[in-house]
């Protein structure tokens, strides 16, 4: 005998369940009604039913007290909950009360009866106690939802064994030898800047909405069935399973591909949610999804995000063509350390810039190009950190290390993964800089030791002022109080005598010691040579090979 309760203040909704539901043919023998939170209590505790159905807004108890009320005195209760988009707290109470199903006012006939039908089919499992499995998760209250996402992931891993959960894979139609599966994977684009606008920075939350939107699109197709749930290993990813009963496997392939489109289109608009996604080919039966799985992911992976314009689907994998190039930071991390070790952080950012301009000028740049880049980056930054003597709880590790640091980790653009480079740039070359300065005191020396050594550079004032944490006039006076020169007067000493040393070079051609001394301009080295001697470096030379 099952018993669903309704709470719910307005007569008209309750009437509304009333006549929606499918009673009989869910086999529900009573169905009871209260008015408010604590009404539901005393029926709870005077017939025990198994099901309730709880609206959030209510006078005297709501919907978030009526279910805390739950957690402690009916934990076996499996709820219902009834609210809307923008209810934040009552869903984030409705997450934590691990309520079976979230339904969005006004309820409609099938929302409802899925719903219940998902509550009945863990109860029975409960009921049977079908395997140690079931009890062992039931026993903590584990919801239907949950109880499918990990079937569903422990297939697309390869973790699941068959025996002796062979009687779980009804709860997700493997039963059914007429059932096909499609998988997509969801790559939310903009996750940091939507967590922290229009979710409180609750992830939780986030993918739960996500998930809803998704769930709910796929309904809206007719014959198509949705299950979506976030990656429990990748925060940013989120995985769509299509299933369709009695169909061509071309006809879900299409379906998946448009319910995807339209949810992309929802999700940004409803909840600000930027995705891209890949839709894997459909299998026949349910050992096959960890293979749409992986052809999901690999069209994911190969959206070009040189012409990703905030949201994406690909069908299938795409044949790009050709040999992909390959895109690694490591032949220019010596140059990028000795900038840094330098103080020189524009130097380094030159480099990393020309990076960034070979991945624009490239004919590619896939989701996975820029993803397995931005790893090898960081191992790189935090190997070449750690040798310079950070601290290790310093350096930041994935997308959660990188957030705690500071660095949003979100790009929907080549422009945007450039930023993101940069600011991982910028926080490893802070902390090495801050390392050198509680290592080593200031002393106006090394200023004119970095000149001696790298005068054929772009040498900026600046890059002393923001490294010693000096004003420019107090730098520039005692530079000159210590060795009579200011400091551009300096760099133009050494360049000019160096100028000198290598004249005397007969080999050499004007335009190549122009470039040799940081000219880019033969021209501009010649005039800034007579500027100094007097005597153009062509007549210099004449002068040395006469003597």
């Amino acid at each position: 005998m099952v018993k669903v309760l309704i709470v719910d203040d307005e007569e008209p909704v309750r009437e509304a369940i009333r006549i929606l539901g499918d009673w009989n043919g869910l086999g529900v023998e009573e169905v009871l009604e209260a008015t408010n939170g604590r009404e539901g209590l005393e029926l709870l505790k005077q017939f025990k039913p198994d099901i309730a159905i709880v609206d959030m807004k209510m006078p005297e108890m709501n919907g978030v007290e009526f279910l805390q009320a739950v957690e402690r005195e009916f934990p076996d209760l499996f709820t219902i909950v009834l609210s809307g988009y923008n209810d934040f707290e009552f869903t984030r109470q409705a997450i934590r009360s691990r309520a079976v199903d979230y339904l969005l006012k006004p309820v409609n006939r099938q929302d409802l009866n899925q719903a219940l039908l998902g509550a009945l089919d863990v109860l029975k499992a409960k009921r049977q106690d079908e395997s140690e499995f079931i009890n062992r998760n039931i026993a903590l209250n584990m919801s239907l939802p949950k109880l499918k996402e990990k079937i569903y992931f422990s297939i697309i891993e390869g973790t699941f064994k068959k025996q002796p959960n062979e009687t779980l894979l009804p709860l997700i139609g493997a039963d059914d030898p007429d059932k096909r599966f499609a998988v997509a994977v969801v790559r939310i684009v903009n996750l940091d800047e939507a967590s922290r606008s229009r979710f409180h920075n609750d992830l939780e939350l986030l993918h739960f909405a996500a998930a809803n939107v998704l769930n709910e699109t796929a309904a809206e197709d007719g014959g198509v069935q949705g299950f979506a749930f976030a990656n429990p290993k990748q925060g940013r990813e989120m995985i769509a399973v299509f299933t369709m009963s009695g169909s061509y496997p071309e006809d879900l392939a299409y379906r998946s591909f448009h319910v995807m489109k339209r949810a992309s289109a929802t999700l940004a608009r409803l909840l600000g949610i930027r995705i891209a996604a890949g839709v894997g080919k459909p299998v026949d039966a349910a050992g096959g999804i960890a293979r749409s799985y992986e052809e999901a992911k690999s069209a994911l992976n190969d959206i070009d995000l040189l012409r990703l314009k905030g949201g994406e689907v690909v069908a299938g994998k795409e044949n790009r063509g050709g040999a992909r190039e390959v895109f690694s930071m490591t032949g220019r991390m010596p140059l990028i350390r000795s900038a840094l070790e330098a103080g020189n952080r524009n130097q380094a950012k030159s480099a990393l810039g020309e990076f960034c301009k070979k991945i624009k000028s490239s004919g590619a740049f896939g989701l996975g190009d820029a993803e397995r880049t931005l790893q090898e980056f960081v191992v790189l930054m935090n190997d070449m950190a750690l040798e310079l003597g950070v601290s290790q709880e310093k350096l930041p590790a994935g997308d959660k290390g990188l957030l705690a640091a500071g660095i949003a980790t979100d790009y929907d653009s080549v422009e945007q993964f450039e930023e993101l480079m940069h600011r991982i740039l910028d926080y490893y070359g802070e902390q090495i800089r801050l390392l050198t300065a509680l290592e080593r005191p200031f002393q106006v020396a090394d200023i004119k030791e970095y000149i001696d050594r790298h005068y054929f550079e772009d040498i900026k004032i600046s890059m002393f002022t923001e490294r010693y944490f000096l004003s420019r006039e107090y730098l520039m006076k005692l530079f000159k109080q210590q060795f009579g020169f200011g400091i551009h007067e300096y760099v133009q000493k050494v360049r000019m005598e160096k100028a000198k040393e290598l004249l005397n070079d007969s080999e050499l051609k004007i335009q190549e010691i122009s470039e040799m001394l940081g000219y880019k301009d033969k021209n501009y080295f010649s005039k800034a040579f007579r500027n100094y001697y007097s005597i153009s470096p062509t007549e210099y030379r004449m002068t040395r090979t006469n003597g």
